[in-house]
């Protein structure tokens, strides 16, 4: 019987005692979480917050949405190093990394043969034959040592955690925290090297919300507890505080970002889900290349938009009484006052606009509406830093 069934869920507490936990990782930043009553996913399996108990979820979103929250995430890491670095990772994604420029990052989809996809992440060039894959759960490591056969490159496991500051206020936290100031440049995707509290650090104009923000990625060689004090002394005028996935959850839906493993998975294509434009056809070889070239194009994952209640995932849609999809993703938007989600379609002729009935968190069907992803601000103004406008709570 799967977990999450609308009613209850099962996540992960830190208790008195030892074992059966050898194949769990905490991050740096474990000690910190703890006073806060942290409930833990395991992703990468690593440790992630879903939820504390002295944080709310929906005070979380508003924190993000208004002020400057901190996620310490479950993304994993992976270094490539060496001559051969860049052709296997032009082997492995969709997309032509031959292009990345050191200092720069790109968005990475891996798929198997047969198209089906296997994880997602961010790829980070920090040198002509240095990367880092900072991937989203999933099978990947196995994967890419199994093709680097003969290749002059190195796979390792750099023991690095990655951790986010989003929210409009974020980069003014960047600022301030910065022994040096605003590191310039720092654009959208680009990689820069902060200094604070004596300590280098790399960061990243990246992120999982779709507000402004960025990402920093604490090393084994860092004194954790002294980079976090730093960081929450520097940014206490900006409001920067912790929040947890469940937050960042209902921001992600909103933008029309993807999860691995639950809206897409081994079973779809990025063109079934939109990330078609993800996918360099004009490479000369990837893996799934062939499979991706006689795919269909037609995009099967669409927003739902229900009014009188929260979309399920796993949850039936159904069109003129017969069920016609599946809920990916559910969550209320405190913002849009409404339930929101994704319907992964059976038939890729399904349109924007139609009425359909999805399956709630109360196990019950409600009148709702596919749509177009993402629900507001398709240009990305936000974390592009070109709309500035934070959102009133009411």
């Amino acid at each position: 019987m799967a977990s999450s069934d609308g009613r209850s869920r099962d996540l992960v507490s830190t208790i008195p005692g030892a074992g059966w936990d050898f194949g769990l990782d905490r991050h740096p930043y474990h000690e910190i979480e703890r006073p806060f009553g942290p409930r833990y996913t395991v992703y990468n399996r690593r440790l992630m917050a879903c939820e504390f108990d002295k944080i709310d979820t929906e005070e979380g979103y508003w924190l993000l949405r208004q002020k400057a929250a901190v996620l310490n995430t479950g993304e994993y890491p992976l270094q490539f190093e060496g001559p051969d670095a860049e052709r296997l990772l032009d082997l492995l994604f969709t997309k032509d990394f031959t292009k990345l420029k050191p200092g720069r990052c790109g968005y990475g989809i891996s798929c198997y043969e047969d198209g089906g996809m296997i994880t997602d992440g961010v790829v980070l060039r920090l040198a002509n034959d240095l990367f880092w894959y900072a991937q989203a759960d999933g099978d990947f490591y196995s994967w890419a040592r199994s093709h680097a056969r003969g290749m002059d490159v190195t796979i390792s496991d750099p023991d690095i955690y990655v951790s986010q500051v989003q929210g409009p206020l974020s980069m003014k936290v960047l600022e301030a925290a910065s022994d040096d100031g605003m590191p310039k440049p720092f654009g959208y995707f680009g990689i820069a090297r902060a200094t604070f509290g004596n300590q280098e650090v790399v960061i990243s104009r990246t992120g999982y919300t779709n507000e402004l923000g960025w990402e920093f990625y604490t090393e084994p060689h860092h004194d954790a507890q002294a980079l976090w004090h730093h960081l929450q002394i520097k940014g206490a005028p900006y409001g920067i505080s912790l929040h947890g996935l469940d937050s960042m959850h209902i921001r992600r839906i909103e933008a029309g970002i993807l999860n691995a493993g639950s809206d897409f998975d081994r079973f779809t294509t990025p063109f079934d889900v939109g990330l078609g434009r993800f996918v360099d056809l004009e490479k000369a070889d990837f893996m799934g290349k062939e499979a991706l070239v006689n795919a269909s194009r037609e995009t099967r994952l669409f927003g739902i938009i229900c009014p009188s209640a929260e979309p399920h995932i796993g949850a039936e849609v159904e069109l003129s009484g017969q069920p016609c999809g599946v809920i990916t993703a559910g969550a209320f938007s405190p913002f849009l006052k409404h339930g929101i989600g994704y319907a992964l379609m059976d038939d890729p002729d399904s349109k924007e606009g139609a009425a359909v009935r999805v399956g709630c968190v109360d196990g019950e069907l409600h009148e709702g509406t596919l749509a177009s992803l993402p629900f507001y601000d398709p240009d990305a103004e936000i974390p592009r830093g070109k709309r500035v406008d934070i959102p009133e709570r009411t």
